[in-house]
């Protein structure tokens, strides 16, 4: 994501690197569909192939023969001996129940780490290969950077056999500098301090089906930060540091009820989803645990409006009390929801938020480019009623990169007052 001009070259960096990189995959294969559908242009070469709907011709002389797509592949790839693996990863012959994945290399910088380099990859699978079971994904990206921080992120949504069982999580493990802005609604649109740390967080949730689409489980939540040191902004070095600021290990653990219709975690058309989770942090960890509560609400609902088109809706909330450390706190902004915002850019005990998305996947005129519009309004506030309500919005393109498993990247540009952020993610914010 980036905020502003802040950290504008530096995700954008990852965006042109991929696009760029992309389209050379795939024409070391001979499939050159993709990068011609994206720019929705028709261009003829001799000895080119090119995808058309149903009709072939070879070229001779100075006519041109259309080949269907698939066997362009087979004809090429018998010339251009590439693993199996490369050819699928950047080509959709392979069947709709096949696992499918995709990694790329990525470069950014920013003033923070200056030069970044890292590696995304992305799997998609049906348990067994059985169409019948919901399509599981797993993702994950590791950076490096030259001032030698590093990081790894990975999330998952897998279902098991009959879809009975649901794993669903995210871990991140960092070394990066975080820019806390301070607490509560009314803060300051500047970095009140840059922080340095050791960040490791694990959020699981284990449910088993129970009947139907309904879902109940254990949840799990840990949360580290250590080696944090506040570098104060001019202006507020006599700040105090917040709770939780000379680090903090926290265990959650709770129960969560689940209601989950949706077949394609990463591209919903159809259906919902209802999360009601509540976790308790204890002593565990003796004096570098904050005991603490926390109640997170998250509805969704996905509605089919005409061919391609989706209608998406979600409401947002987390609400925590006791001694909640300041990186515990609910935030606002982020990748998900309230994009636009930088995540952190407001936090307090309470969060709510909601927005609304509309969905072209894809375009009417096209068979792999889409886009959506979106909007969305949010609050924290250490009481309640909440109030002081924020508001962004925003729109972003997708590309269809797995027709058979319906799996989309998208680049979004969230608006807000303050400024914008870019977001460059394969699967949909929700």
């Amino acid at each position: 994501m980036i905020k502003g001009n802040r950290h504008f070259f530096s995700r954008l960096g990852r965006i042109v690197f991929f696009i760029l990189w992309m389209p050379k995959f795939t024409s070391v294969t001979g499939s050159i569909k993709d990068t011609t559908l994206l720019a929705n242009i028709n261009t003829f070469e001799p000895e080119t192939t090119l995808q058309q709907e149903d009709s072939c011709v070879s070229s001779t002389g100075s006519a041109f023969h259309y080949i269907h797509p698939d066997h362009q592949l087979l004809s090429l790839n018998s010339r251009i001996k590439l693993p199996s693996w490369i050819r699928n990863m950047v080509s959709d012959t392979v069947s709709s129940s096949k696992p499918r994945f995709l990694f790329y290399p990525t470069i950014g910088y920013s003033p923070e780490t200056r030069w970044e380099f890292g590696m995304s990859g992305l799997v998609v699978f049906h348990y067994k290969n059985d169409t019948t079971i919901r399509l599981s994904e797993i993702s994950a990206f590791g950076f490096y950077t030259q001032n030698e921080q590093v990081g790894l992120w990975m999330d998952h949504a897998i279902f098991g056999a009959k879809n009975r069982y649901l794993a669903l999580g995210k871990i991140r493990l960092q070394n990066y500098p975080l820019s806390f802005y301070g607490i509560g609604i009314h803060s300051k649109d500047e970095i009140q301090a840059v922080v340095p740390a050791n960040y490791y967080s694990i959020r699981e949730r284990l449910v088993y089906r129970v009947k139907g689409n309904f879902f109940a489980g254990l949840e799990l939540d840990y949360q580290q930060l250590s080696r944090a040191q506040f570098n104060w902004s001019e202006g507020f070095q006599t700040n105090p540091i917040p709770l939780g600021g000379n680090g903090s290990r926290n265990l959650g653990l709770g129960l969560g009820l689940i209601f989950d219709s949706r077949h394609n975690v990463l591209n919903v058309r159809d259906g919902y989803l209802f999360e009601l989770a509540y976790l308790h942090y204890g002593k565990v960890f003796g004096e570098q645990s904050f005991p603490m509560n926390t109640l997170i609400v998250d509805g969704r609902y996905f509605k089919p409006i005409f061919k391609n088109q989706v209608l998406a809706m979600q409401l947002y909330g987390q609400f925590s009390s006791g001694q909640v450390p300041f990186n515990q706190l609910s935030m606002m902004g982020g990748d998900m929801i309230m994009r636009g915002y930088y995540l952190g850019r407001f936090r307090d005990n309470r969060y709510v938020a909601a927005q609304l998305e509309y969905r072209f996947l894809p375009f009417p005129f096209s068979k792999r480019l889409g886009g959506a519009v979106f909007s969305s309004i949010g609050t924290v506030s250490d009481i309640m009623p909440i109030q002081h309500f924020k508001f962004a919005g925003g729109a972003g393109l997708r590309y269809l990169l797995f027709p058979k498993k319906d799996i989309f990247t998208r680049i979004d540009v969230g608006l807000q007052k303050e400024g914008y952020g870019i977001y460059f993610y394969i699967g949909e914010a929700f």
